[in-house]
């Protein structure tokens, strides 16, 4: 039995009294990387839902850019206050037993379903026009998708397919 004040009572509480310096080092490490990881994964939702719109449109235009090559014939793009119309995209025909013409005779038909943005608050400028075809080379296209205070452009250069290009990545 050790009596009171003896140096083996005094070595056990002095070695269980904290944490060594590795082991605060480690802890604090370990909650940096989990916070980096939730910044990370919190991405700006206004920012994702205009890329998403962008890579829609984008893919959309070159669609209708295929099409207007296909069939021979002009197709416009042309942004309104709620969405966007193509003009003079071949409508498709009726499978369900409808009128069994051609898409080239339809080519002239100047009904342009309004297509609505997927995002609200959405903006581009109203008197955007874009010349998709027929031909295979087309002038350099642009697109300035504004949602908040964030924009993309929505691009090609005529040879290219159209990309979606965030506004501190788009040179004038």
């Amino acid at each position: 039995m050790s009596a009171p004040g003896n140096s083996l009572r005094r070595g056990l509480s002095a070695g269980a009294s904290g944490f060594t310096l590795l082991e605060l080092l480690l802890v604090v490490a370990i909650i940096a990387m989990a916070g980096a990881g939730v910044g990370f994964a919190l991405r700006d939702i206004g920012q994702t839902r205009l890329e998403r719109e962008g890579l829609r449109l984008a893919a959309m235009l070159e669609s209708a850019r295929a099409r207007s090559r296909a069939v021979g014939v002009p197709v416009y793009w042309r942004a309104t206050d709620i969405g966007f119309s193509f003009i003079g995209l071949p409508q498709p025909v009726p499978v369900d037993g409808g009128d069994a013409t051609s898409p080239a005779a339809n080519a002239g038909n100047d009904i342009a379903p309004v297509m609505a943005w997927l995002t609200e608050g959405l903006s581009v400028s109203v008197d955007t026009v874009l010349t998709l075809g027929p031909e295979p080379l087309i002038g350099p296209q642009d697109i300035v998708l504004v949602h908040g205070g964030q924009r993309i452009h929505v691009r090609t250069d005529g040879l290219h397919a159209f990309s979606v290009v965030n506004d501190t990545d788009a040179s004038p």
